[in-house]
């Protein structure tokens, strides 16, 4: 619990700190966020993804507000209780208004009993988290169907131009390939900002939160997947590589890593449920300068990094993502309720080598799936293929990104 009078100067204190902040580059989520919805909207990401800013950026649009930061060091003893202090404080120090802003809720045990209650007398409530698990659990039990969820994550290819005052080209692209993202980390390019962010994650999101005794082999495999994205793993084998004893530890540790917006991971395609669950699983992070910078060696497979970016706006826009393998392998094949949408192949240069097996592979996926059209997202080449009647596309990463 916390006492009133120290809540208030924490709220007061809270609000004057909103104008030192700066309001950095306008997001491109903010066209896609109605706020006069009789919702609770859940702005969900990784930390330092740019919720806050965002959060800061929704608050322009409306003429009054309330705020209350739940992560702030200086409010640790707030309770769920506390919520009714804290809508009187509202109340008589900054009048009757419709607008409740929240940043990173997740941190007050309950908290969707107070947001069920505001969203029950028709109140405007945006809220900010950090575990899409844990959010999705609590709102699932107070606020289904009265929540809409958005996803929040680093900067697309369109924003990193505009912060860093670059053309549309190859060379701005190449750039946004090896840095990735994160708004901070673009603004100074220091490697610490994304190495603390891992520590950061691993500390307070996980190891506090799940109460884990084995940080130092958490920490190791959080390091191994960042190392091994776009590639096929599976949990008996990095059972045996962390000697963590039981299958169901990785789980959990991986888990709690796509909990965090860490690490996703993607299923071979079947149609039988219990064949997707044990085949290899492949493995993809939320950016790639976050892997680059957190990686045991260093780490410039453009191939893998490139694959990577396509999976990560592909999540911005899918839920349901999947590898394909046969006699070849398909890189993504995207599915839409009950049907596969879209084949995709990741291939950084096409070349007499790997045309073949590249081909092949997408075509083994729209065969299997009846696709007319296909693409295959390169580097830097443009081409066209007519295989019997299949028309497949190859389109350099960034004018597919500018597309999308």
């Amino acid at each position: 619990m916390i006492d009133k009078e120290t809540l208030r100067k924490v709220v007061s204190l809270q609000r004057n700190e909103l104008n030192i902040f700066e309001n950095g580059t306008q997001r491109e989520d903010i066209k896609k966020i109605d706020m006069n919805i009789p919702f609770a909207v859940i702005l969900t990401g990784a930390r330092r993804v740019g919720k806050s800013t965002l959060l800061r950026q929704l608050m322009k649009k409306v003429k009054g507000f309330y705020y209350f930061n739940c992560e702030d060091s200086r409010a640790t003893s707030f309770e769920v209780e506390d919520f009714e202090k804290l809508d009187e404080i509202f109340h008589d120090d900054y009048g009757n208004q419709d607008y409740y802003f929240f940043d990173e809720i997740q941190n007050i045990s309950k908290w969707e009993l107070f947001i069920r209650r505001l969203v029950d007398i028709k109140k405007h409530i945006i809220i900010t988290g950090s575990n899409a698990s844990l959010l999705s659990r609590e709102l699932g039990t107070r606020l289904t169907g009265r929540h809409l969820n958005h996803e929040v994550f680093p900067f697309s290819f369109r924003e990193f131009l505009k912060i860093k005052g670059k053309k549309e080209n190859i060379d701005s692209f190449e750039r946004y390939l090896m840095t990735g993202g994160f708004p901070e980390y673009l603004r100074s390019e220091r490697p610490d900002i994304l190495q603390e962010l891992l520590k950061d994650i691993i500390s307070r999101d996980i190891t506090a939160r799940y109460k884990i005794r084995n940080q130092k082999a958490l920490k190791e495999l959080a390091t191994y997947l960042l190392t091994n994205i776009g590639k096929q793993i599976t949990f008996n084998s990095l059972k045996k590589n962390f000697k963590l004893g039981s299958i169901h530890t990785i789980t959990s540790f991986i888990s709690h890593f796509e909990d965090t917006y860490m690490i996703f991971t993607i299923s071979r395609f079947d149609y039988s449920l219990k064949k997707m669950n044990i085949n290899p699983k492949k493995v993809y992070s939320i950016d790639n300068g976050f892997s680059i910078k957190n990686s045991v060696s260093f780490f410039d497979d453009r191939s893998r990094l490139l694959e990577n970016l396509v999976f990560i706006n592909l999540r911005k826009i899918h839920k349901e993502i999947f590898y394909f393998q046969d006699k070849n392998e398909c890189d993504f094949i995207i599915k839409n309720g009950s049907n596969i949408i879209q084949a995709i192949q990741v291939c950084y240069q096409i070349s007499k080598d790997n045309q073949e097996r590249e081909l092949n592979g997408l075509i083994g996926a729209m065969d299997k799936f009846k696709l007319k059209e296909g693409r295959i997202l390169t580097y830097n080449q443009e081409d066209n293929f007519v295989i019997k009647d299949k028309v497949i596309k190859a389109i350099p990463v960034w004018k597919w990104l500018l597309e999308n």
